[in-house]
């Protein structure tokens, strides 16, 4: 699903008459005929497919961000795939006032990289992190992740984002992000260790032990690589949900 097959930001356009629309043949903006609508649907959907155009061709992300549903901006993957930038952290605790941020992995651009408290990790290489991307995934990062890094290192993440924790759950895949990935197949080179175990990892750096935090920045950054199978197999899924029962193919 991209977000040219999509109709339904547009005022007026729910999802039967999205579906509507690709069951008719019209399953990008070019083929859209106004006949198929009423009079001033199909006004507002060319006025929005001319204004999304422009954006689209610019890389605007910020604005589907703001004209698609909450529930369907995982539409906006696929045009901005590439720069995507998927992103864990690791924590001492569940506060930002009274805990602190030990690493955080990023994957984007086939590449990999951590930060690590008292070493590479500052606000500034941080926002550089962000600097490039269209749109940020996380699991449950709209709920931790983000709002953690903004106040421990007085940033602001003003990009678009993917918390796949809410797709999931419209997929009724409930649970940790582990017991999602075992539920959808997705396999993990190391064992599994607990949030617990990251707290234990980090204590155990502070005193002395690097071979803790080999292993903390592993399992970290096998999280953040992870977030791109489940995203696509996520998207994949939502995609085949929103066109079950129609005989028509996107383009």
């Amino acid at each position: 699903m991209r977000i040219e097959n999509s109709f339904i930001p547009v005022r007026g356009v729910g999802e039967r008459t999205e579906r509507n629309l690709w069951q008719s043949g019209v399953t990008h903006w070019d083929e859209f005929d106004p006949g198929l609508v009423g009079g001033k649907t199909a006004d507002r959907i060319e006025s929005y497919i001319a204004e999304a155009t422009a954006h689209l061709d610019d890389g605007n992300s910020h604005f589907f961000d703001d004209c698609f549903p909450s529930g369907e901006r995982w539409r906006l993957y696929e045009n901005f795939r590439d720069e995507t930038c998927f992103f864990d952290i690791e924590t001492t605790g569940l506060s930002p006032e009274r805990d602190d941020v030990t690493t955080v992995s990023f994957y984007h651009g086939g590449e990999t990289t951590t930060l690590v408290r008292g070493d590479t990790l500052t606000a500034d290489t941080l926002a550089e992190q962000f600097s490039d991307a269209k749109l940020i995934a996380t699991f449950n990062g709209a709920r931790f992740d983000v709002p953690f890094l903004e106040t421990s290192f007085d940033v602001d993440i003003d990009v678009p984002h993917v918390d796949l924790m809410y797709p999931c759950r419209t997929l009724d895949l409930t649970g940790g992000l582990k017991q999602i990935e075992k539920d959808v197949g997705i396999e993990r080179d190391r064992p599994d260790i607990s949030g617990r175990d990251a707290v234990r990892l980090w204590r155990e750096y502070e005193r002395g032990d690097d071979s803790s935090l080999e292993t903390l920045v592993s399992y970290n950054r096998e999280d953040t690589v992870n977030l791109e199978r489940l995203m696509e197999t996520v998207t994949d899924r939502l995609h085949t949900r929103a066109c079950e029962g129609l005989d028509t193919t996107f383009v």
